[in-house]
């Protein structure tokens, strides 16, 4: 039995992951939340569970529930911008507009904007297709009220969202701009691949140097990149990734990583820019992070 506990859980463990990083925003919380999840799923009776996925959908939602709502309180003292952990994704979620969508740091952005319990049953239902019993049963309200909640956040996103998604090859080609524009000192490159009102919220946590409030237009976000590169005699290089399921950069400053930049590109240009350079939330940048929407194969992880 707990050789099948261990088959199961691990063939839904990506899955399980996800679910925990869209509803958290936090790589190492989401691991918690699995390690409290599978502390609870090698106690239960398995011939009792009838779907392990949604048994394990709803263990992990609870779990992630609890944890954000502690991580409130620690986000109310965050110095600065708070930004969601950037995570390597292999190329091809580039390619799943699903998937890149609702990885992409505006959304989760968003998300951070609604109550620990809306943004449970947007990720579930929205996210994950879950059906409204379901999701009852993981955040304890009845069908209805999920369905009311569920309501008021996509009309709440909806308002907020990107106008619409671009694909993987236009924000490949937006970074690849941006990046020789940077590279080269070029501010005349830089303010054309940057929307007029572009934001740029950049994250160090009181770590490292960054904003404290979101720098918006693009003569004061150019004037804000090439301002502060200027006051330090540097070399940084940018180098090409995928980062939430969007190309983005990894930038280093004298060989050394200095954040990762993602971004947000509406019609060609650069809307939205989310630069974390707090290095607690760079931890897992030097690997890939399986994400996925769909659970495994048994003893597939």
């Amino acid at each position: 039995m707990t050789d099948h506990a261990t088959d199961t859980f691990v063939a839904h463990r990506n899955l399980l992951f996800t679910v925990a990083y869209e509803m958290l925003g936090s790589a190492a919380d989401a691991e918690d939340v699995l390690q409290e999840t599978w502390m609870r799923w090698v106690k239960v009776d398995l011939e009792r569970v009838q779907d392990p996925r949604a048994y394990l959908v709803r263990i992990t939602t609870r779990q992630a529930l609890n944890r954000l709502r502690s991580m409130t309180r620690r986000k109310e003292a965050y110095v600065g911008q708070w930004l969601p952990e950037p995570l390597i994704t292999a190329p091809d979620v580039a390619e799943d507009v699903e998937l890149s969508e609702s990885l992409s740091m505006a959304l989760m952005c968003v998300l951070e904007t609604l109550s620990p319990t809306e943004r449970a049953v947007f990720v579930l239902r929205e996210v994950f297709d879950v059906d409204y019993d379901e999701i009852a049963a993981a955040v304890e309200k009845s069908p209805d009220a999920v369905r009311q909640i569920a309501h008021r956040a996509r009309r709440h996103v909806d308002a907020r969202r990107p106008r619409r998604t671009a694909s993987a090859s236009e924000t490949r080609a937006a970074v690849e701009s941006f990046r020789l524009a940077l590279e080269t000192g070029d501010l005349q490159g830089l303010l054309d691949v940057l929307a007029p009102d572009v934001v740029l919220v950049s994250d160090g946590g009181g770590i490292k140097q960054a904003a404290m409030r979101p720098v918006v237009t693009a003569d004061k976000v150019a004037r804000f990149i090439f301002g502060g590169i200027a006051k330090f005699t540097v070399s940084f290089t940018c180098e090409p990734t995928v980062v939430n399921g969007s190309p983005a950069l990894v930038l280093h400053v004298n060989g050394e990583m200095d954040g990762v930049l993602a971004v947000q590109v509406e019609d060609g240009r650069i809307s939205g820019m989310y630069y974390v350079r707090n290095p607690e939330k760079l931890t897992r940048v030097g690997a890939e992070t399986r994400l996925t929407l769909e659970p495994g194969e048994p003893g597939v992880g």
